[in-house]
């Protein structure tokens, strides 16, 4: 269970980052990309990459099978936390509305082919070594970085529930 904890943040963080190289590359004004208050995780991108990791070793050995299901996979974990952030926390972080082929500007099939070509990329380049930091991380910190996660979770959807809006976030302002 903490293997999969650990994955988790590391893929919140690392799709943190992947949103903010996004942000600067195509000018976007909202350059700060994070989805709590404190810590700089995307949750989507952590239940993305467990959703691909979750899928058969028979897809995941096969590149184009990966890349198919691996991009509708991680459609429907945005289209559900796409779902939840609006339904349950009162805000939308990502609005696809002027992008062709979009559903209820939560997810779009230009995107769709985006995640399939990182699905790929996660299962052969980058998994292997976020494994290896899994499996070497002490256990004693487990605990700790769990409580951590959780409560800044927990105080960023309250605050996200008041305010309806996700400048709320930006604590540095």
């Amino acid at each position: 269970m903490g293997t999969w904890f650990w994955y988790f943040v590391v893929y919140s963080l690392l799709g943190c980052g992947l949103e903010v190289l996004f942000a600067r590359l195509t000018g976007q004004r909202k350059r700060d990309r994070k989805c709590f208050y404190l810590l700089p995780l995307c949750p989507v991108y952590g239940f993305g990459a467990i959703g691909i990791l979750l899928l058969p070793p028979w897809v995941r050995e096969r590149g184009l099978l990966l890349i198919l299901l691996g991009g509708l996979t991680a459609t429907g974990v945005e289209y559900l936390v796409g779902l939840f952030d609006e339904k349950v926390l009162g805000v939308r972080f990502w609005d696809y509305s002027d992008l062709p082929w979009n559903v209820g500007g939560k997810i779009c099939l230009s995107f769709t082919a985006a995640w399939g070509l990182l699905a790929l990329l996660l299962v052969r380049v980058v998994h292997p070594w976020v494994a290896a930091l899994a499996a070497a991380t002490p256990f004693w910190l487990l605990l700790p970085a769990a409580l951590l996660v959780a409560g800044d979770g927990a105080r960023s959807a309250v605050l996200l529930r008041r305010a309806g809006t996700t400048e709320v976030l930006r604590w540095y302002s």
